[in-house]
């Protein structure tokens, strides 16, 4: 089978399950019951398989950049569209973002595990981590937050520590440094059932009671928590926020000492307070309209909070990408620095630089254009609403997939 890769594949019993189920042999792999479980294989010299031209599909990107200024890109792609045959792709640029390497490192499960959602963090020690989630086919009720790390994120080619699990659920965005405690906002997707019978293999019911998962109590908007610089992980918290939609929940600490939690839901954002560090949440609420997608907020080096989200004329598509600025923590938001008007560009993050400067990553038709996107400002950009610093520069593309 050909998942982007030429990958041959072997296993045992549970081969011989799936194939008196009717399944297509070409598709067939994996090493163990819960293949999800599994290390995957973290390929640091991807060949053709992985390259521009092979992508027919790649989105919701993710980006960091170290204190030297080597920027480092995220996103998954493979397949054609959200899927089994996922994989998550890592590029960097050494010259501030003008020119983007090709794939330096991609992260490819085998079998019909795939790897989405990735997310790059630089950690208070500098070093640079990138997790992902792993699952059967496209949800497989549990996910699984995965990471690598490495403690060279300035070198272009940096040596990667082995992939570790951390947690079940599925993790997007960076984590909270809160009084040197690491809080990892991770979801236990509430509102998305299993389902393994899209694809094309013939699931006998046998098969898919053992791929699929119920989470139970740890179905909501968790946080997770690592007291010592990453070398262990454990639940402290979790929000239940009402009509969550895959949550992609971000904390910020604010100057009173409490925690704000944003989260995706059906009618725009939702939002659940923190008073004792994570471990408690008020009941969720609703805090603004907004388009059900992906929104980024971020505490700057001004104390200002950064809220990057749509803001589309009429309806809620996802166009319009804007740039907002709160000096009150959220309670009101100025300025409004449009970053892409066009529709179906989405799924922004970011990060400042210590300069002041703000980047931030997107991307734009995940299956026409396939394009990453990012555009560099300042604070005076935002609250003038159009570009006014030298700084600044809009719709740079980073990876453009295709022929």
């Amino acid at each position: 089978m050909h998942r982007s890769r030429g990958a041959a594949l072997r296993w045992g019993t549970f081969l011989a399950l799936l194939c008196a189920a009717g399944a297509r042999a070409d598709v067939l792999e994996a090493r163990s019951p819960d293949p999800a479980l599994e290390a995957p294989p973290v390929i640091t010299a991807p060949g053709a398989d992985y390259g521009d031209a092979s992508r027919k599909f790649q989105g919701i990107p993710g980006l960091e950049r170290t204190r030297k200024g080597r920027l480092w890109a995220t996103w998954y792609a493979g397949g054609e569209g959200e899927g089994p045959y996922n994989y998550v792709v890592l590029v960097t640029s050494g010259d501030d973002g003008r020119t983007w390497s090709a794939p330096k490192l991609v992260v490819d499960p085998k079998w019909l595990v795939r790897a989405f959602d990735p997310c790059l963090w630089i950690d208070p020690r500098g070093r640079l981590w990138l997790f992902w989630a792993q699952a059967v086919g496209h949800w497989d009720g549990r996910g699984g937050v995965w990471a690598i790390m490495t403690e060279n994120p300035e070198e272009e080619n940096p040596r990667w520590s082995q992939p570790r699990r951390l947690a079940n659920g599925v993790m997007m965005n960076k984590p909270t440094v809160v009084r040197g405690q690491w809080l990892l906002a991770i979801g236990g997707w509430k509102n998305r059932p299993p389902n393994l019978t899209r694809y094309d293999v013939d699931w006998s019911p046998h098969t898919i009671a053992s791929l699929t998962h119920d989470l139970g109590a740890e179905k909501g908007s968790n946080v997770f928590v690592s007291a010592d610089h990453g070398a262990t992980f454990r639940f402290l918290g979790q929000a239940q926020v009402p009509e969550t939609q895959f949550d992609e929940h971000m904390i910020v600490e604010r100057r009173d000492g409490s925690l704000w939690m944003l989260v995706r839901t059906t009618y725009g954002i939702g939002q659940s307070f923190s008073y004792d560090g994570g471990k408690t949440w008020t009941p969720g609420e609703k805090y603004m309209d907004h388009v059900v997608s992906r929104f980024f907020i971020r505490r700057l080096k001004s104390g200002r909070l950064l809220l990057v989200k749509h803001n589309p004329p009429a309806g809620k598509v996802r166009s319009h990408l804007t740039a907002y600025l709160s000096a009150d923590e959220g309670k009101t938001w100025q300025g409004g620095l449009l970053l892409d008007e066009r529709e179906q560009v989405s799924y922004p993050d970011g990060v400042q630089a210590r300069d002041g400067r703000i980047f931030v990553i997107y991307d734009r038709e995940r299956t026409g254009a396939r394009e990453i996107l990012m555009a560099v400002f300042t604070e005076d950009d935002v609250l003038s609403g159009r570009p006014v610093s030298r700084q600044s520069r809009l719709r740079v593309l980073v990876n453009k997939a295709g022929p």
